[in-house]
């Protein structure tokens, strides 16, 4: 698309006003910061919601996908997983809900997701992309039991031109039940990701759809953590439609599956204490989908490879 034509962050911006209009049912808290900014609780101090959960992955997507619950009665004990469905997948994952953005000041860290890294094109990505816009007002997301400081919210307002008060802050931890929603809901993001390390050619992916179960919360960060990742690394299953050669599009799903990564087979808070909560140590090619599904649409043909992990799924999550 044209660079703009997107309105990754128009978008965000109206989903953003529908949860603080909605505050009160979806259990968040709404407030101002030091600077003007605008701060959405959704699920650290308040105890936040599923379908606040599915707003912020909406949001993190600039609006280009749909994001529900859905039900999946032969996925035995977790019936209920979020699905992800994009016509634009690789705007929606990678110009906007991609992790990418290191947002971390004296002893506060967090990756920003959301359409803001489209203003601020900040991360080498972009290069690869070749997508910006403009905008009057942006959202970030960021999976946190803190609110940002000051010096973090000059750092947005610096790299994307805007004012802290245009800026909205929506942050919960993994422990919550927003968190642990909208992190499943990356089921399709992860997979665009594992794509382009592997030089399959973006701009043809057509059109993306993923699900993956959704675990029960946690307190414990760790558990939270590695019940998130292996919902999908386990149980995730992602489509692909896409154009060029029919060849390319069989290799890619050779190669997309979780279960082409060396650190596969063990769940994933085991493999992150293994590599002493190094998280880049541990084999990118692990955070991917479970099962994959790539059809090349200038054929018909459609290639499967990957399956669901049920053992795996019954030791993480429980």
């Amino acid at each position: 698309m044209k660079n703009g034509s997107a309105f990754l962050n128009d978008n965000a911006q109206n989903i953003a006003e529908t949860m603080v209009r909605d505050a009160e049912r979806l259990r968040i808290g709404v407030s101002t910061g030091p600077l003007g900014e605008r701060l959405i609780d959704a699920g650290a101090k308040a105890q936040g919601s599923v379908e606040a959960g599915l707003r912020m992955a909406e949001v993190a997507t600039g609006g280009l996908a749909s994001i529900s619950t859905a039900v999946d009665r032969g996925s035995g004990k977790w019936p209920f997983n979020v699905e992800v469905r994009s016509s634009q997948p690789v705007l929606a994952c990678l110009a906007s809900q991609y992790a990418g953005w290191n947002l971390s000041s004296g002893d506060y860290f967090a990756m920003g997701s959301g359409p803001v890294r489209a203003l601020a094109q900040v991360e080498p990505l972009f290069s690869t992309l070749s997508y910006k816009e403009k905008a009057e007002a942006s959202v970030v997301i960021l999976e946190t039991s803190k609110a940002p400081p000051p010096a973090i919210v000059e750092k947005v307002a610096k790299a994307t031109g805007l004012k802290p008060e245009n800026l909205t802050f929506i942050y919960a931890p993994t422990q919550s039940m927003a968190a642990t929603v909208q992190i499943v809901g990356r089921v399709l993001e992860v997979a665009l990701h594992k794509a382009n390390d592997l030089k399959f050619p973006l701009d043809n992916i057509v059109e993306g759809i993923a699900a993956a179960p959704i675990p029960a919360p946690h307190p414990d960060f760790l558990t939270a953590m590695g019940r998130t990742n292996d919902a999908i690394i386990y149980g995730g299953i992602v489509q692909l439609l896409v154009s060029g050669p029919a060849k390319e599009a069989r290799e890619l799903a050779e190669k997309l599956p979780s279960s082409t990564s060396r650190d596969y087979g063990r769940p994933f808070a085991e493999i992150f204490k293994h590599f002493k909560g190094d998280f880049y140590a541990i084999d990118p090619l692990l955070f991917s989908p479970a099962e994959v599904i790539v059809t090349a649409l200038e054929t018909g043909e459609t290639f499967r490879h990957g399956g669901r992990d049920v053992a795996m799924l019954e030791k993480s999550l429980g």
